[in-house]
C-alpha cells in the first residue's frame, strides 16, 4: 500500500492519494476498509477510487461525482491493471467547481509517478 498525504490544497479542501495491488471489487472494497481504519481517513469527505481487472473496469465515486471516472480514464490510459486508486478529500468547506476534477487527475498524476519512481528504485537495486 502506497499513501501520499496532503500533496494538494485548496480552499481549505485537502486531497491524498493510495493505492495498492487489486484483482476485483471485493479486494478494492477491502483495500478501502483496510485504509479508513485509519483515523483520519474514515473521517474524510470522499474516498473516491477505480481499478482495471481482467474482468472489468470498476469505479466509486464516493459522493464526489465524477471522480471515479477520472481516475478510470486515467488508468486506461497508464494500462495500470489490477492496481487501485483511490483518491481521498477532506472538504474545507468551499466549492471548488470543476477544480475538483483537476485536483482529481493531479492527484492520480502524482501517484503513477510515484509508482513509475519506486518501480525504478525497485528496478535499479534488483541490478
Amino acid at each position: 500500500m502506497l499513501i501520499l498525504d496532503n500533496i494538494i490544497s485548496d480552499r481549505g479542501s485537502k486531497y491524498a492519494v493510495s493505492g495498492g495491488p487489486c484483482r476485483s471489487d471485493n479486494e478494492a472494497k477491502a483495500f478501502i476498509k483496510t485504509l479508513c481504519k485509519t483515523k483520519k481517513f474514515a473521517k474524510a469527505t470522499h474516498n473516491s477510487w477505480a481499478v482495471l481487472t481482467a474482468d472489468a473496469a470498476i469505479k466509486n465515486d464516493d459522493g464526489e461525482a465524477g471522480a471515479g471516472m477520472v481516475i478510470l480514464r486515467m488508468l486506461e490510459r497508464e494500462g495500470l491493471r489490477d492496481h487501485v486508486v483511490v483518491v481521498t478529500r477532506w472538504f474545507g468547506g468551499k466549492h471548488l467547481g470543476g477544480d475538483r476534477f483537476r485536483h482529481v487527475q493531479d492527484a492520480v498524476r502524482i501517484y503513477l509517478d510515484s509508482l513509475r519512481e519506486n518501480q525504478n528504485v525497485q528496478d535499479t537495486a534488483s541490478r
